[in-house]
């Protein structure tokens, strides 16, 4: 075992460490206040080769393991966790095309991602159909070189602004998650409609939206995978993407922590700083220790992906262990303020509303405990 990180490693870290200091930290406030689309800023993280991390190098991609894009990403959590949301749908997106189309595929969908901003959404959840993912209702009919979409699809990150859609739909209804199948969406066809915009409790600077498809044809050219192959390819992406959304907790945590630690230097009751109470001292070292133990769960199941290992018991492990783990974090932090700590003047109350949506999406912190019973019984 090697803890160390490279020397490009550690300059990949402390460019997106400068980043999210200097271009996302400063913006994070309004944008949570406004809910608005950061779209310039997204945008530049694409030109400093902070967007569309997992796209391999000979689609044009950076080219950096699976634990280099959580260095990365832990960081721009760091600034703001809605950001680094709408930055990291792209990688979840795009995942179910590098894992599981064919080169011509990979090639043709990926490679322009490489070559102009665009943005794309992951459509996997409905609104009967959340983490019961073979309940899907979303409808694929073949009808000659093209198949017909029909259905819903809710919670969808950047879907309001996505230049390209992956959208699991099912075959046949009755097969389950046997019927289940993966298309591509390019653009915005006849019959896609956008649903507004979701008024959120936190990480309001990502852009969360329904989508309606009304016979919406889709060529054969893009479906990803064999039929009933949907289902696979969706829960290997998920494998892939679990560590990304752990580590968002990390970043959220540790910037928790950080605030808590220079308040509780500044705070004074009874005449010392707060820091100096033992009950204080207690909340900060729980933090750092669940913040650390976090961390090495994320990297231990990105290492593993990089090693070719199946990592879904370690990443549910790590999802569920970090959201869990981010969330107290961020309660304690706002208790560490105290009331201040309920003051949106202070940055605490953002980072517990961020904090909440983790232990929500891609799989919630009771199906990722299903998920590790499961891979125990095994």
């Amino acid at each position: 075992m090697d803890f160390q990180l490279t020397e490009a490693q550690r300059a990949l870290q402390e460019m997106a460490r400068k980043f999210s200091r200097e271009v996302i930290r400063p913006k994070a406030a309004h944008y949570d206040e406004t809910a608005e689309f950061p779209r310039e800023i997204i945008a530049s993280s694409w030109e400093n080769g902070l967007l569309n991390m997992a796209i391999p190098a000979e689609y044009g991609g950076v080219g950096v393991t699976h634990l280099e894009q959580l260095l990365a990403y832990e960081e721009l959590a760091w600034g703001c966790a809605g950001m680094a949301t709408s930055i990291t749908a792209n990688d979840l997106a795009n995942l179910p095309i590098i894992l599981g189309a064919s080169e011509e595929q990979k090639k043709r969908l990926l490679t322009p991602f490489t070559e102009k901003f665009k943005l794309a959404s992951f459509c996997l959840t409905e609104p009967e159909a959340g983490s019961d993912v073979a309940g899907m209702s979303t409808s694929a009919v073949r009808d000659g070189d093209h198949y017909v979409l029909n259905g819903a699809k809710c919670f969808i990150t950047n879907g309001g602004h996505a230049d390209q859609y992956t959208v699991f739909a099912t075959v046949d209804k009755a097969k389950k998650h046997k019927g289940i199948t993966c298309f591509v969406v390019e653009g915005r066809p006849k019959g896609l409609t956008v649903g507004k915009h979701e008024n959120k409790m936190g990480q309001r600077a990502s852009d969360t939206v329904a989508l309606t498809f009304e016979d919406v044809r889709v060529p054969v050219a893009n479906r990803i995978g064999e039929e009933g192959e949907g289902w696979r390819i969706a829960m290997e992406t998920l494998d892939n993407s679990r560590p990304i959304t752990a580590i968002l907790s990390v970043g959220i945590a540790r910037a928790a922590l950080e605030h808590s630690l220079e308040y509780s230097a500044q705070r004074k009751t009874f005449g010392k700083p707060i820091r100096e109470h033992q009950g204080i001292q207690f909340i900060l070292a729980d933090m750092a220790m669940n913040i650390q133990a976090a961390r090495l769960l994320c990297h231990q199941s990105a290492w593993l992906l990089d090693e070719g290992q199946k990592n879904t018991l370690l990443s549910s492990y790590a999802k569920c262990f970090s959201a869990d783990m981010a969330m107290k974090v961020a309660t304690d932090a706002v208790q560490v303020y105290g009331g201040y700590g309920y003051i949106k003047e202070y940055p605490v109350e953002k980072l517990m509303r961020d904090a909440k949506l983790i232990q929500i999406y891609e799989g919630t912190s009771q199906v990722q405990r299903l998920v590790i019973a499961r891979e125990l019984f095994k």
